[in-house]
């Protein structure tokens, strides 16, 4: 599939099937993440590979939908501000790299048939003693990863016109 029907065809999926993900799939959408621009090539970016069976109970403190948890892989996608370029006015790029990563990993596993959600709207206290996640080590976005159980709905997108401005403000 061409780039543009890729990402028509990406979706928010919320529920899964309970096939397995197999190997060679993980590794190819964890790969493109990987191969994702990152500010001065830093890559200040962690993934956390969740396999879910008998971790519910501890997904579901992250986040508090059912679906969640449901998919047979979570993957966190963490910021490593140490590692991170900084901007002339110390803006840290980590979070930038992190989501750029993110998208890539999201548009690979459509690629391959498998299913993702951006999940934002987690709690971060959860995350951090669930991962246990190291100080300096931020939780950006989660994503359930495996095989869609559902349809996509219409997408409800603005209209460039309210999105683009050419030349200035």
């Amino acid at each position: 599939m061409n780039f543009n029907e890729l990402i028509n065809k990406r979706y928010s999926v919320r529920q899964y099937k309970l096939d397995k993900v197999e190997d060679e799939k993980l590794q190819q959408v964890l790969n493109a993440a990987c191969l994702a621009p990152t500010a001065a090539n830093r890559q200040p970016i962690q993934f956390i590979v969740i396999h879910t069976a008998g971790r519910e109970a501890e997904l579901n403190r992250i986040y508090q939908r059912e679906w969640f948890s449901k998919a047979p892989i979570v993957i966190c996608a963490c910021a490593v501000f140490s590692q991170a370029w900084s901007r002339m006015d110390n803006k840290n790029y980590s979070e930038v790299d992190v989501t750029i990563a993110m998208d890539h990993l999201v548009l690979a596993a459509t690629d391959l048939g498998l299913g993702t959600c951006w999940i934002a709207a987690f709690d971060p206290a959860a995350a951090r003693e669930v991962l246990r996640l190291p100080n300096g080590v931020e939780p950006i976005a989660f994503t359930p990863l495996g095989y869609p159980a559902d349809q996509p709905r219409p997408k409800k997108r603005k209209a460039l016109s309210e999105l683009v401005r050419y030349e200035h403000w």
